[in-house]
């Protein structure tokens, strides 16, 4: 079934609730129902946050989560008086819910990928950014993989 564009827009009008653990507030475990609403961040949001932050880390999650709570809606100096381990959990959801982040499982398979461990190598050996790496066929991959076998097996 192909979707149409209603239903590929509509994952961005979601909310989610998200219970925060008592204790990431600090609190005894006999607190329940401490919840937030959230919702996935935008294409368009990433692009208003990646040009307000400027590769300042700190202030990309700060605005990211600040972006995605609905409520309670609070500002970038109250997000920023937050302790780091309520931010850190909140930007967790905040990627979870947006499909930004990847389970670990999906990670460790990415990473056993015979490509990526290849290009990772290649890029060790020769200093080349991964943009150069993705340029070169898979037949230059294999033959310069094949030239530092061979070195090796030489200076062995």
């Amino acid at each position: 079934m192909i979707l149409s564009a209603d239903e590929l827009l509509a994952g961005g009008a979601l909310s989610f609730d998200v219970e925060i653990p008592p204790h990431v507030l600090n609190r005894s475990a006999t607190d329940t129902d401490a919840r937030v609403r959230l919702r996935p961040l935008t294409v368009r949001d990433l692009q208003l946050i990646s040009r307000a932050a400027k590769q300042n880390d700190a202030l990309t999650s700060a605005l990211m989560v600040q972006s995605a709570l609905v409520e309670p809606q609070l500002t970038i100096p109250q997000v920023n008086a937050m302790h780091v381990g309520l931010l850190q959990f909140l930007l967790e959801n905040v990627n979870r819910i947006s499909g930004i982040s990847a389970p670990p499982a999906e990670m460790q398979a990415a990473a056993e990928d015979p490509l990526v461990r290849a290009a990772y190598l290649l890029s060790q050996e020769f200093g080349w950014t991964p943009e150069e790496v993705g340029q070169l066929t898979l037949g230059q991959i294999l033959l310069h993989l094949q030239l530092l076998k061979e070195q090796k097996t030489a200076h062995a």
